[in-house]
């Protein structure tokens, strides 16, 4: 059996992929959906050469967060959750 050249590093990054892209952490976006208890709101991320929308979460119980508040991304589930904190700004 012949292995691809590349079929290592390819393998290497589908494992990446699954456990979700650490790029994410630490990022900054704009809150367009109201995040606090009982909630999903949502954020705004620049990512991979544009802005996406992801779910978001308060990393701190019980927090609201309202819009148009900037949060800086704590944690990333694949495919669109991150669990967010306010910005200090």
């Amino acid at each position: 059996m012949t292995l691809h050249p590349n079929s290592e590093y390819r393998a290497h990054s589908r494992r990446n992929k699954r456990r979700g892209d650490s790029t994410l952490v630490g990022k900054q976006g704009r809150v367009t959906g109201a995040i606090g208890p009982g909630l999903v709101g949502e954020v705004m991320v620049s990512v991979r050469g544009g802005v996406e929308a992801f779910y978001a979460h308060p990393s701190v119980q019980d927090e609201e967060i309202p819009v148009g508040s900037i949060v800086v991304i704590v944690e990333y589930f694949p495919p669109r959750t991150v669990y967010v904190a306010r910005a200090i700004i």
